[in-house]
């Protein structure tokens, strides 16, 4: 069967073993959550081929157990390239269990003791600090979220009134880092969870900040559900809540609206979408001039430094390699507060080098990137791609270190 996929390009492969799997256009794309025309848009060349996650979920579907079964001629992975679905689906952390109870407890009584609103306020702020400021964010922010969760809910059941909305609004934002914290290490089912009682928190919050930021963290979900139109299009309805706000309301407010439009324009890229991501872009980049300076928001993290990374992967996910290397050697990462946004930025970086199956590079920038943020690069489907492909076709000048660093990443090496 693999001889007759030979010399195909990646929408063929995934024809051929659609039909042979008797699976109507319609079904397949049903099953990964896309549209027939989006499919067909796959299968006949019309559109990129599809990033990982995405071709992972149509792997699982067609029962292959390789992504490299999947990827064609139009995707570059090199002879006897090996993408185990098993290695990039989860990747479980031990902090996930607590999480899921967490979300799933029913809570039908609670203790009598009220919460104090602007304590809980406090402690999501700090533990998104610890999001951005621990190089193991997960088990750091693991170690508090359940606790978070819990005590969030147990305040929106006993508050009423101004305290009960601004109790939704922290509950909204609580769940936003759940949802950073379970994806790739939990079930899809759970995050979505998680994103939907974000937005359900930031309706009953009546806050436009609160239902944008809520509208941001489930757009991500999208995303990594490979669902880019209906992302971006959530994305640029939740801009209009604060576009009104823009000149009297706060910074928090004029930088969520940035970090939506940033999430617009990488999503639109990702879609190849040139003119639609520079678009987006450029009016992330006018909103943050709009700032003061140094300003970074707490949990977006957006900001004059973001922008510039985001103009790294915009450019990377065009398939614009030299321009985002271009563009990374003009950051200067102490400007960048956030060791996962710093970490990102490198795992970028190596990414445009994967695009020139420049292997030695590549493992470079992931080793640079792994003491920034180990969890940046451990929990992130795409750096352990790039990981495995070191291993596979780095060659023997980089083979011992190639393997040493997969196995790192609990990889097969």
């Amino acid at each position: 069967m693999l001889d007759d996929l030979a010399d195909r390009s990646t929408g063929e492969r995934v024809k051929l073993l659609r039909e042979r799997k008797g699976l109507s256009r319609p079904t397949l794309a049903g099953l990964v959550g896309k549209s027939a025309e989006w499919l067909k848009g796959i299968e006949t060349g019309r559109r990129l081929p599809p990033r990982l996650p995405t071709l992972v979920r149509l792997g699982e579907a067609l029962g292959v157990a390789d992504v490299a079964v999947l990827a064609g001629t139009d995707l570059n992975l090199g002879d006897g390239a090996s993408i185990p679905i098993a290695s990039f689906g989860r990747i479980p952390h031990e902090a996930i269990p607590a999480i899921r109870d967490a979300v799933r407890d029913p809570m039908l009584t609670v203790p009598e003791t009220r919460v104090d609103v602007a304590a809980l306020r406090d402690r999501a702020a700090h533990a998104w600090r610890l999001w951005h400021g621990s190089s193991t964010h997960r088990t750091d922010v693991g170690r508090v979220l359940p606790g978070l969760i819990r005590d969030a809910r147990h305040a929106v059941r006993l508050t009423e009134g101004a305290e009960r909305r601004a109790a939704n609004a922290a509950l909204a934002d609580v769940y936003a880092l759940a949802q950073h914290e379970l994806v790739w290490a939990a079930e899809p089912e759970l995050v979505w969870v998680v994103a939907d009682r974000s937005v359900t928190a930031a309706h009953e919050a009546d806050r436009p900040l609160a239902l944008a930021g809520a509208a941001w963290t489930l757009a991500i979900v999208q995303r990594s559900t490979g669902d880019l139109e209906g992302a971006v299009a959530l994305a640029v309805r939740a801009t209009e809540l604060l576009r009104p706000r823009l000149e009297g309301g706060t910074d928090d407010e004029r930088a969520m609206f940035g970090a939506l439009h940033l999430h617009a324009a990488t999503t639109s890229a990702r879609a190849g979408r040139e003119g639609d991501a520079m678009r987006f872009l450029d009016e992330g980049r006018a909103t943050a001039d709009r700032l003061p300076s140094g300003y970074h928001h707490p949990w977006t993290q957006f900001g004059a430094s973001n922008v510039a990374v985001h103009a790294v992967s915009v450019a990377t996910d065009l398939a614009k390699a030299s321009t985002a290397r271009e563009l990374a050697l003009r950051i200067d990462p102490s400007s960048i507060p956030s060791r996962e946004r710093r970490a990102r930025l490198m795992v970028e970086i190596a990414r445009s080098y994967h695009q020139r199956r420049d292997y030695a590079a590549t493992l470079d920038w992931l080793e640079r990137a792994y003491p920034v943020c180990h969890d940046s690069v451990h929990y992130s489907p795409t750096a352990r791609q790039m990981a495995s492909d070191a291993v596979d076709h780095g060659g023997p000048m980089t083979d011992r270190r190639a393997r040493t660093f997969a196995t790192l990443l609990g990889l097969p090496a």
